[in-house]
């Protein structure tokens, strides 16, 4: 399938591992010039290099901190021509509302929300004048189940998922595409880092973190979890030319888990 992506410029964040590098991967298949940004430095050189070597193509690399507005405004700035935008970086901290501080709260929105928000208004703005583009957000299933032992992941996804269908539901009027994509349980280092976590409570050695695998595989659709790849291929159809007719929508990842909890 012909994806007419050969020559877009593509402007990934959080670019440097997990789902965002899967997509920095994927798009530089596709002959896509790639763009990535995160907050270190050596990790993005590290990317760039490995995706140069694998797809004979250069990685531009942005490190910056986009909790910060004034970082995602001037990265808006640079990536001002990009054809496609994925909104991926942000880590929002696990706890419930009598666990979280303020700071902690605030610190995992900037990133995740605002970051979202500041980034995707400076690029909408040039997208519409130029009458094109495509901005895809990569949320969390979080957002669609609500969990009180992740409340302020759960909240900040919900909002996620509202502004991406209400720009959505405008951005076609200026001729620009605005998608979602809300994965499940992907093995992203950021989980293998929670069951690292979960083995040094449980038997006091982090590096049984595949033993808390295997036993939450048990409980998933196929008995395993998502491949970060799997998320970068459905990302990369929508913002391809085949998927033309989408916008507004929020795409979930997850093999079904979260309708078979539902049930």
């Amino acid at each position: 399938m012909e994806l007419e992506l050969r020559g877009k410029k593509v402007l990934i964040t959080g670019g440097s591992k997990g789902i965002g590098l899967a997509c920095a991967r994927g798009f530089a298949a596709e002959g896509a010039r790639v763009h990535i940004a995160s907050r270190s430095e050596p990790a993005l050189k590290a990317a760039a290099d490995a995706i140069a070597a694998e797809y004979r193509t250069e990685v531009a690399i942005h490190p910056l901190d986009l909790s910060v507005t004034e970082n995602a405004v001037a990265l808006g700035k640079a990536c001002a021509d990009v054809d496609i935008l994925v909104n991926n970086a942000g880590a929002i901290p696990q706890g419930s509302l009598m666990q979280l501080s303020d700071e902690k709260w605030r610190r995992g929105w900037d990133l995740k929300l605002f970051g979202f928000f500041n980034l995707t208004r400076e690029i909408y703005s040039h997208m519409s004048r130029r009458g094109s583009g495509v901005i895809v957000n990569v949320i969390g299933v979080a957002g669609e189940r609500h969990r009180s032992n992740y409340i302020a992941g759960t909240s900040g996804n919900a909002a996620l998922i509202a502004f991406t269908r209400a720009l959505g539901s405008e951005s076609v009027d200026h001729g620009v595409r605005v998608v979602g994509v809300n994965p499940g349980r992907i093995l992203t280092e950021r989980q293998i880092d929670h069951m690292e976590d979960q083995a040094e409570k449980e038997f006091g050695d982090r590096k049984r973190w595949k033993e808390i695998l295997a036993r939450i595989s048990e409980t998933l659709p196929f008995k395993r979890t998502g491949n970060p790849s799997e998320v970068s291929d459905l990302v990369v159809y929508l913002a391809s030319a085949r998927a033309s007719y989408i916008s507004g929508t929020v795409i979930t990842i997850d093999a079904g888990q979260s309708l078979r909890e539902r049930a």
